[in-house]
């Protein structure tokens, strides 16, 4: 909501990457609820060759690609590291520290971000079920699954929607969420002209009602 209000007749507006939107989607809801703990956060994302662009380079090719995982930017090194930690600790209203790690996946678009953190105590599965409810139930492009779903990358491809799931560890005291998006589109395209439709006072869904195109 707060981020609305500031897009309104904004004129110049930075769109979030890819990946930060994707994990910021996925933990936003546990701390601003003051569910979770800001000092452990460990967020690992796998994405389509096409969010390294369209340069000819050698290992972006099929060849290379297909049948093969393969980390990058690993110990921190990531680029959209400090805008991930700048979005939880405004949530959290303090200092978030995230450990961030991309990899390439066989696939040409898509991502799937795998985000966990410590939960604070006494904090149960219905509280976290809940603050991810109470912040997405009435989005018209973030989507917290049924219980006992999970997502994947093609259900939300050429869309502007981001689907998640989350669980509670008990045993590590972690809470595990796992959210997929189209990184060209909410991840990127539909991401700006979601953001451009908010600051033009149109409806934020204009433009933008193509669903996912998976079977």
């Amino acid at each position: 909501p707060g981020q609305r209000e500031a897009l309104k007749g904004a004129t110049r507006i930075a769109v979030p990457g890819c990946y930060p939107t994707s994990a910021l989607l996925a933990l936003t809801p546990g701390f601003a609820a003051g569910l979770l703990q800001p000092d452990d956060v460990v967020i690992v994302s796998a994405s389509g060759t096409s969010g390294a662009g369209k340069a000819a380079k050698v290992n972006l090719i099929g060849a290379e690609v297909m049948g093969s995982m393969s980390p990058y930017g690993v110990g921190g090194a990531h680029r959209h590291t400090p805008e991930i930690e700048q979005g939880l600790s405004n949530a959290a209203g303090e200092s978030v520290t995230v450990s961030f790690t991309p990899t390439l996946a066989p696939m040409s678009r898509g991502i799937l971000t795998t985000a966990t953190a410590k939960v604070k105590p006494g904090t149960t599965a219905a509280d976290l079920r809940q603050a991810w409810a109470e912040a997405y139930d009435d989005e018209p492009f973030v989507h917290l699954l049924p219980e006992g779903q999970w997502p994947a990358t093609k259900a939300v491809q050429g869309s502007n929607h981001a689907a998640m799931q989350l669980a509670f560890d008990e045993h590590t005291g972690r809470v595990i969420v796992t959210c997929v998006i189209d990184n060209l589109t909410k991840g990127t395209a539909g991401g700006a002209v979601q953001s451009m439709n908010i600051a033009l006072g149109l409806a934020e869904t204009a433009g933008l009602n193509l669903q996912g195109v998976a079977p």
